[in-house]
Protein backbone atom coordinates (compact mmCIF):
# COMPACT_ATOMS: atom_id res chain seq x y z
CA UNK A 1 0.00 0.00 0.00
CA UNK A 2 1.14 3.34 -0.85
CA UNK A 3 2.36 6.04 1.95
CA UNK A 4 -0.23 8.25 0.25
CA UNK A 5 -3.56 8.60 1.18
CA UNK A 6 -6.84 9.51 0.97
CA UNK A 7 -6.59 13.22 1.55
CA UNK A 8 -3.70 13.85 -1.17
CA UNK A 9 -5.21 12.31 -3.88
CA UNK A 10 -8.50 14.53 -2.89
CA UNK A 11 -6.06 17.38 -3.08
CA UNK A 12 -4.18 16.52 -6.25
CA UNK A 13 -8.11 15.98 -8.56
CA UNK A 14 -9.18 19.23 -7.06
CA UNK A 15 -5.82 20.70 -8.23
CA UNK A 16 -6.11 18.49 -11.50
CA UNK A 17 -9.92 19.74 -11.93
CA UNK A 18 -9.07 23.42 -11.37
CA UNK A 19 -6.22 23.67 -13.04
CA UNK A 20 -8.26 22.83 -16.65
CA UNK A 21 -11.08 24.70 -15.38
CA UNK A 22 -13.32 21.23 -14.83
CA UNK A 23 -14.66 22.15 -11.36
CA UNK A 24 -17.86 23.08 -13.43
CA UNK A 25 -18.38 20.29 -15.01
CA UNK A 26 -17.95 17.86 -11.91
CA UNK A 27 -20.92 17.88 -11.02
CA UNK A 28 -22.17 15.52 -8.57
CA UNK A 29 -24.71 14.15 -11.32
CA UNK A 30 -21.69 14.29 -13.99
CA UNK A 31 -19.62 12.48 -11.71
CA UNK A 32 -21.64 9.51 -10.66
CA UNK A 33 -22.05 9.05 -14.45
CA UNK A 34 -18.55 8.66 -15.30
CA UNK A 35 -18.11 6.69 -12.54
CA UNK A 36 -20.98 4.30 -13.88
CA UNK A 37 -18.98 4.25 -17.25
CA UNK A 38 -15.49 3.27 -15.30
CA UNK A 39 -16.63 0.46 -13.85
CA UNK A 40 -18.52 -0.61 -17.09
CA UNK A 41 -14.75 -0.35 -18.39
CA UNK A 42 -13.93 -2.04 -15.53
CA UNK A 43 -16.15 -4.60 -15.99
CA UNK A 44 -15.48 -5.35 -19.77
CA UNK A 45 -11.92 -6.29 -18.44
CA UNK A 46 -13.26 -9.52 -16.91
CA UNK A 47 -16.58 -9.93 -18.07
CA UNK A 48 -15.59 -12.93 -20.36
CA UNK A 49 -12.81 -14.51 -18.14
CA UNK A 50 -13.16 -17.81 -16.04
CA UNK A 51 -13.38 -17.40 -12.20
CA UNK A 52 -9.84 -18.77 -12.85
CA UNK A 53 -8.76 -16.16 -14.91
CA UNK A 54 -9.77 -13.39 -13.14
CA UNK A 55 -7.78 -14.69 -10.20
CA UNK A 56 -4.61 -14.64 -12.57
CA UNK A 57 -5.46 -11.33 -14.04
CA UNK A 58 -2.96 -9.30 -12.65
CA UNK A 59 -0.12 -12.15 -14.11
CA UNK A 60 -0.71 -10.70 -17.72
CA UNK A 61 1.50 -7.68 -18.57
CA UNK A 62 -1.09 -5.74 -20.86
CA UNK A 63 -4.42 -7.03 -18.77
CA UNK A 64 -2.45 -6.12 -15.42
CA UNK A 65 -1.78 -2.52 -16.65
CA UNK A 66 -5.48 -1.78 -17.82
CA UNK A 67 -6.62 -3.77 -14.83
CA UNK A 68 -4.48 -0.87 -12.58
CA UNK A 69 -5.74 1.95 -15.15
CA UNK A 70 -9.77 1.38 -14.99
CA UNK A 71 -9.04 0.45 -11.21
CA UNK A 72 -7.74 4.49 -10.67
CA UNK A 73 -10.18 5.86 -12.85
CA UNK A 74 -12.76 4.05 -10.44
CA UNK A 75 -11.16 5.64 -7.65
CA UNK A 76 -10.64 9.67 -9.06
CA UNK A 77 -14.24 9.66 -9.71
CA UNK A 78 -15.47 8.45 -6.69
CA UNK A 79 -12.69 10.26 -4.40
CA UNK A 80 -14.23 13.67 -6.77
CA UNK A 81 -17.74 12.70 -6.37
CA UNK A 82 -17.29 12.23 -2.52
CA UNK A 83 -15.69 15.44 -2.52
CA UNK A 84 -18.57 17.29 -4.01
CA UNK A 85 -20.94 15.87 -1.88
CA UNK A 86 -18.64 16.00 1.62
CA UNK A 87 -18.62 12.81 2.12
CA UNK A 88 -15.49 10.94 4.22
CA UNK A 89 -15.16 8.25 2.19
CA UNK A 90 -13.47 6.18 5.15
CA UNK A 91 -15.32 7.29 7.73
CA UNK A 92 -18.74 6.50 5.82
CA UNK A 93 -16.72 2.68 4.65
CA UNK A 94 -15.65 1.29 8.23
CA UNK A 95 -19.58 2.84 9.30
CA UNK A 96 -20.71 -0.07 6.59
CA UNK A 97 -18.38 -2.35 7.97
CA UNK A 98 -20.26 -2.03 11.12
CA UNK A 99 -23.41 -2.40 9.72
CA UNK A 100 -22.74 -5.49 8.36
CA UNK A 101 -21.10 -6.53 11.22
CA UNK A 102 -24.73 -6.30 13.14
CA UNK A 103 -26.31 -7.38 9.65
CA UNK A 104 -24.41 -9.99 9.00
CA UNK A 105 -23.34 -11.56 12.19
CA UNK A 106 -20.84 -14.60 11.88
CA UNK A 107 -22.45 -18.02 11.94
CA UNK A 108 -25.39 -17.48 10.15
CA UNK A 109 -26.48 -17.42 6.75
CA UNK A 110 -29.94 -14.91 7.62
CA UNK A 111 -29.34 -11.15 7.67
CA UNK A 112 -30.62 -8.99 10.43
CA UNK A 113 -32.46 -6.04 9.47
CA UNK A 114 -30.84 -2.88 9.87
CA UNK A 115 -32.63 0.36 9.74
CA UNK A 116 -31.59 2.99 6.68
CA UNK A 117 -30.75 5.69 8.61
CA UNK A 118 -28.53 3.97 11.08
CA UNK A 119 -25.01 5.00 10.76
Amino acid sequence: MSQRDLVDLRDALRAFAAARDWDSYHTPKNLVMALSGEVGELTDLFQWLTPEEAEDAMKDPELAWNVRDELADVMHYLTRLADKLGVDLIEASFAKIERNERRFPTGSLTPVPVEKGEL
